[in-house]
């Protein structure tokens, strides 16, 4: 690791990006020194953007790094018909987010649907982003792959299904989201000495109160509107998915930090990954879940700054 000090809890500063195309995202950000690299990070579900304040904060004074709450979460837009949940909306607001501020961005940081986004954007609009850093998201011809032909990823991802039931967020939303809790405690690792939620704090556990209780429709619809589901039967979306090349081949440098211990997104999505990404750095964490970010703050914020502030 390098030499630069990386602090935690400084403060976080609130704004909102109005993208050309309507849609408004709320964004968490740290120093807005311009001379500083940039970088956006973008969270997945049942998250919101306060996920990285702790990153965020570390990396005050030494890299400019906004979060934007994702459409469909937080006070961001969220769209009511499902269709505009479809990738090609998701990817178009975090494009234009980019532009507004700046392109071409120093670092893109995803995680989870983060990541499903950020994978899409990078093999379509390479233009937007010098770097990338994807935490515990599948690239989408390798998680294709697995949901076809792999029991045990079927298995892992059966609750996207669950997500897509009409009666989901009421469900959920039952003795105080009784249902979601088990995502950070139980979903990080089969064995119990890897167990996770040790960081999910009591003021921690209010902050999802507060986004889940504004809404998990949002959140819900992305799982609705991709076809990336394990099969239920001959007629499933997902037989009907073919990627080209051109769709899902990033070009550009890519760093993939994967904790091993997640029984939600299986090591094996990691493998023949440069076949997509020529550029490509995996890095694997063997005791990290799926909660990586929340588990090890302090490596994922001397990551990013390793990538954007490299020691001479």
């Amino acid at each position: 690791m390098g030499s630069v000090s990386i602090t935690a809890r400084t403060p976080i500063r609130l704004s909102a990006a109005d993208l050309p195309h309507g849609i408004r995202l709320s964004l968490r950000e740290n120093t807005a020194a311009t001379h500083l690299p940039r970088a956006l990070l973008l969270h997945g579900f049942p998250e919101a953007a306060f996920a990285w304040d702790d990153i965020l904060s570390r990396l005050d004074g030494i890299v400019h790094a906004t979060a934007p709450n994702l459409r469909g979460f937080a006070d961001s837009s969220s769209p009511v018909e499902t269709v505009q949940y479809r990738a090609k909306h998701l990817v178009r607001d975090v494009a234009a987010l980019i532009e507004q501020q700046g392109a071409p961005l120093d670092l893109l940081v995803a995680h989870d649907w983060g990541g499903a986004l950020a994978w899409s954007l990078a093999a379509q609009r390479p233009d937007l982003i010098k770097q990338l850093l994807i935490i515990n998201a599948p690239h989408p011809a390798a998680f294709l792959r697995e949901l076809l032909h792999n029991g045990r990823q079927q298995s892992g991802s059966a609750y996207m299904n669950f997500f897509c039931r009409p009666d989901a967020e009421q469900l959920l939303a039952e003795d105080d989201f009784r249902r979601l809790w088990p995502f950070f405690t139980n979903m990080g690792a089969a064995d119990p000495a890897h167990a996770g939620g040790a960081w999910l704090t009591p003021d921690l556990r209010e902050a999802y109160r507060a986004v889940w209780r504004a809404g998990l429709t949002g959140g819900l619809n992305y799982y609705r509107a991709s076809p990336l589901k394990p099969p239920t039967g001959p007629d499933s979306a997902i037989h009907r998915v073919a990627f080209q090349p051109e769709d899902v081949t990033v070009t550009v440098p890519t760093t993939v930090l994967w904790g091993l211990a997640d029984t939600a997104l299986l090591p094996a999505l990691i493998e023949g990954l440069d076949e997509w990404v020529p550029q490509l750095k995996l890095i694997t964490e063997p005791d990290a879940t799926h909660w990586i970010v929340h588990e090890q703050p302090a490596r994922v914020a001397e990551l990013i700054r390793e990538m954007l502030v490299p020691l001479a």
